[in-house]
């Protein structure tokens, strides 16, 4: 007897081995539909496009990336319907653990030190840190801290990640400077020291040059202003002449005395042009009696007469 046409029932999915699924092995999905005339199926991985036509998606030394939920779907002309999700968990040991220590600066004597560590793994692994040479555990867990750190707490450490499936170990290695007075802080507060010190040196080099230019200017001008007073003060004494006047006591020496006078060191074409000036001294010996005021009036033998110089 003759089914008569029908579409796709809702597929049936399953998966073989139905045990856990290990890294390396083969595992076949399958899905089935009840339809007429028979349907057409097509898997899929969640946010993914179709991998396989068939009826089953055999996946041969499965990885943990194919990991996830698959579906089908089953389709004929009469129609097309959608089976459930089915997951894929794929089982695996760690991958090569990555390590990193905080800060990842320079290590300082007495600071404090975390290490981490992580590892992709199926089922989630476990963490243990070891210190090269030394046989016991240092610490378990993904983070290991060491606070007060120390020069002896320098060398190799070891992450070891491990679940069922395995175990994988990666190494790092840590030095600590041993001048506790050193820190990054420190060194940077001596290079901008050191980037200070050439500026002042100029400043300072600056300053000495300027002071002494002003202080050898100020000399000069020191110099230049007691040249000007000492050639005023020879000009002045060079106008003055003096002249000593020697005197006879002898009154019966009816000769005047005369004296000239000139200004020294005028040049020749000068001395022409010169105007005399003349001036009378008079003098009365202390032996000599008193005139009488007609004496007066008369000339005196005894007059001195001088002749002044002086350049127009």
């Amino acid at each position: 007897m003759c089914s008569p046409p029908d579409g796709p029932k809702l597929p049936s999915v399953s998966v073989s081995p139905s045990a856990e699924i290990v890294e390396g092995s083969s595992v076949t999905l399958s899905c089935s539909s009840d339809a007429n005339p028979a349907a057409n199926y097509t898997w899929y991985k969640t946010n993914g496009n179709g991998v396989s036509f068939k009826s089953q998606l055999v996946l041969r030394s499965i990885q943990s990336s194919d990991s996830g939920q698959y579906y089908c779907t089953a389709e004929n002309e009469l129609g097309r319907t959608t089976s459930e999700s089915i997951s894929v968990d794929v089982k695996y040991g760690p991958k090569l653990p990555s390590v990193s220590v905080s800060p990842s600066a320079e290590i300082v004597e007495g600071s404090s030190v975390t290490l981490s560590c992580s590892s992709d793994a199926n089922p989630a692994a476990n963490y243990t840190w070891y210190k090269e040479n030394e046989d016991s555990p240092k610490a378990s867990g993904q983070n290991f801290t060491i606070t007060d750190f120390r020069a002896e707490h320098s060398g190799n450490y070891s992450c070891e990640a491990q679940n069922i499936r395995g175990s994988q170990r990666n190494t790092l290695h840590l030095t600590v400077v041993a001048d506790h007075c050193f820190s990054a802080s420190a060194a940077s507060g001596m290079l901008a020291a050191a980037g200070t010190i050439p500026v002042v040196l100029l400043a300072v080099i600056s300053l000495s040059v300027y002071l002494w230019i002003r202080k050898k200017r100020t000399s000069n001008e020191s110099s230049e202003a007691e040249e000007r007073a000492d050639n005023r003060e020879q000009e002045e004494q060079g106008e003055l002449q003096y002249a000593s006047i020697h005197f006879s006591n002898n009154r019966a020496d009816p000769t005047p005395l005369y004296s000239n006078f000139s200004p020294a060191g005028l040049p020749r074409h000068m001395e022409q042009q010169e105007v005399s000036e003349y001036a009378a001294v008079r003098f009365n010996s202390g032996s000599t009696a008193p005139r009488t005021r007609g004496q007066q009036t008369g000339q005196d033998p005894a007059a001195l007469y001088c002749t002044v110089s002086k350049s127009r």
